[in-house]
């Protein structure tokens, strides 16, 4: 694996995880209603879901490695015109952020298993890193190798983004429900999404 293909990956996870999907949406919602307590377990409980589906979604593209190297290939391009067609609906998706304060008393535990049961559960999850992940990935490089690489790489951006969503929906409520402000996040990060998507078709690792 290349130096170039991780800092692809990376750079487009972290384009990917700014998204406001129905974790981000949990997140900020709880973060509303109840503070920057949140963060921490939220944070937490969404890294673990997302290694869930992510470990998940590893070994079947390790399974369809070393089976198909055509329909690995295939893969990749779907997963790259994946990439631009979140861009277009991100940066379409205009100026709401649909979160209600949850004001119902949650422990730590509590909030932390939901937010790992939205993440981990969610069937889109699965399919996303599916898609995503073979872009990234060499035949010549070591597949176990590469598989920790990249988890540890996305959740410690997934914590990252989470604890950072939680902590400004707290304490910058009025931005968060500005449309504007989001219309203008959502504008960016969609141009970002399908610059990602042309990068990685450009940026093939070997294989």
């Amino acid at each position: 694996m290349s130096f170039e293909a991780w800092a692809a990956f990376a750079a487009a996870s972290a384009i990917l995880l700014i998204i406001p999907g129905p974790t981000i949406l949990l997140v900020v919602s709880y973060a509303l209603g109840q503070g920057w307590r949140t963060a921490l377990p939220m944070a937490v409980g969404v890294a673990l879901g997302d290694f869930t589906a992510m470990t998940l979604s590893m070994l079947g593209i390790g399974a369809l490695l070393a089976a198909s190297a055509t329909v690995f290939t295939i893969l990749k391009w779907i997963g790259a015109a994946y990439l631009i067609y979140l861009g277009i609906k991100l940066f379409r998706a205009g100026g709401a952020l649909k979160a209600e304060p949850r004001t119902d008393a949650a422990s730590a535990a509590r909030m932390m298993a939901h937010a790992w049961l939205v993440t981990a559960l969610n069937p889109k999850s699965i399919t996303f890193f599916v898609a995503f992940l073979p872009q990234f990935l060499s035949h010549e490089a070591d597949f176990l190798t590469q598989m920790m690489v990249f988890e540890a790489t996305f959740l410690a951006l997934a914590f990252a983004n989470v604890f950072g969503y939680a902590l400004v929906a707290s304490r910058a409520r009025n931005l968060v429900k500005n449309p504007r402000a989001v219309r203008i996040f959502n504008r960016a990060g969609g141009s970002l999404l399908v610059g990602a998507g042309v990068a990685t078709v450009a940026l093939r690792p070997a294989s």
